[in-house]
């Protein structure tokens, strides 16, 4: 299925009769990312848009944790929580490897589902997601969130509209400090890389850009530092080239062992080429710098995530980290306002798009294993 024309539309208030309808959301997964989920639900109750109505968190001391902060009940079985709990939509943000159980018994029970990415770590799992929303008719969101960075947006928009031809070929490099999967992620990077924690972000975000999906793809990967070091059998970097079915020829370099002395916690950057033109995309130095004591020198990606407080002194949380969670909610609340599925295709990235993305990923890993071309099916 080729990307959705429409580029990404951002909904901020839905009205009904002059009443939003308030979506009530359940989370599953709180950890480090999973966080971005607890405040996004929490600061749209402030609209009357959604309700952070349950949590479900295998670790009880930070179950306990949450309990404390954010008010809500909290399951150690996401299963108790979908059977005792009435709720519209759940947000699945569990290990990449885990996805698929718990996206399947939120469809079975009837919830629209957001999910991170990547949808699965397997062909076969996303489409088993994929058929089981269809017959469910319920929302499968992926939460490819670079799609809602205004830069991207605005480079969609641009391409998209034909001001630089026909793209041609183009690189892009994300690459994360050693601590994310040394200290963050120890116990599950032995079933991600670099390729599934990163580069999916970058093959979904190229592929809406120039609305083609992924053809052939050859990679290559290295494991020394993670492997030889700290005994975390993975990938420390990853390079693919694809071609997309169009003709463009995009490279991907992804890594996660970036020195801890580095002065963001990522650093990632896009360019594409086109008959016509070229753009740009540093977005790791976005213009915004500090140095403090003990620290050294320091950049950071306000676009994504940045802390405020509103009119009322309650702490809110802003950027394209929390937009795309948040566009979740009112995806129901549009749903719930009498519009169709149908009528929301081409806003928000999809299940289908989680699919294609996942056959991208999965052909480079082949790749690296394989050192053939592997096409795309």
């Amino acid at each position: 299925m080729p990307p959705e024309q429409g580029g990404f539309k951002p909904r901020f208030f839905n009205f009904y009769g002059g009443f939003a309808v308030s979506v009530r959301i359940g989370v599953v997964g709180a950890g480090i990312f999973g966080v971005n989920h607890l405040n996004a639900f929490r600061q749209l109750s402030y609209l009357g848009v959604a309700e952070l109505a349950a949590v479900a968190e295998i670790n009880e001391k930070r179950a306990e944790w949450i309990r404390a902060n954010y008010g809500v009940p909290v399951y150690l079985d996401y299963n108790e929580m979908l059977e005792k709990e009435s709720l519209d939509g759940v947000t699945v943000v569990t290990p990449d490897h885990l996805h698929k159980p718990v996206v399947l018994a939120a469809v079975a029970s009837g919830k629209h589902v957001l999910v991170e990415k990547p949808l699965d770590t397997t062909v076969e799992g996303c489409v088993e997601m994929v058929e089981a929303a269809k017959k469910a008719n319920v929302l499968l969101q992926v939460d490819f969130h670079k799609r809602y960075d205004p830069e991207h947006i605005e480079m969609e928009r641009r391409i998209s509209a034909g001001e630089f031809g026909k793209i041609l070929y183009g690189s892009v490099c994300m690459e994360d400090r050693i601590e994310v999967p040394v200290e963050w992620f120890p116990h599950w990077a032995p079933s991600s890389s670099p390729g599934w924690f990163l580069g999916v972000h970058f093959y979904d975000l190229v592929r809406w850009v120039i609305k083609s999906n992924g053809k052939t793809v050859f990679a290559r990967g290295r494991k020394e530092t993670l492997k030889n070091d700290y005994n975390i059998d993975t990938y420390d970097s990853i390079s693919a080239m694809v071609e997309f079915q169009n003709g463009a020829v995009v490279s991907f370099d992804t890594s996660w062992i970036l020195p801890r002395g580095f002065e963001a916690i990522v650093n990632q950057e896009i360019r594409l080429v086109g008959t016509k033109g070229v753009w740009e995309i540093d977005s790791q130095y976005r213009g915004s710098r500090s140095c403090v004591e003990g620290e050294g020198m320091r950049t950071y990606n306000n676009n994504f995530l940045r802390e405020a407080v509103d009119k009322q002194g309650r702490q809110i949380f802003k950027g394209y980290g929390i937009e795309s969670i948040e566009d979740f909610a009112y995806n129901i609340q549009s749903l719930k306002e009498g519009k169709t599925l149908k009528d929301l295709e081409g806003t928000y990235p999809s299940g289908e798009d989680g699919l294609e993305v996942t056959k991208i990923a999965a052909a480079v890993h082949e790749s690296a294993r394989t050192g053939k071309v592997v096409e795309i099916s």
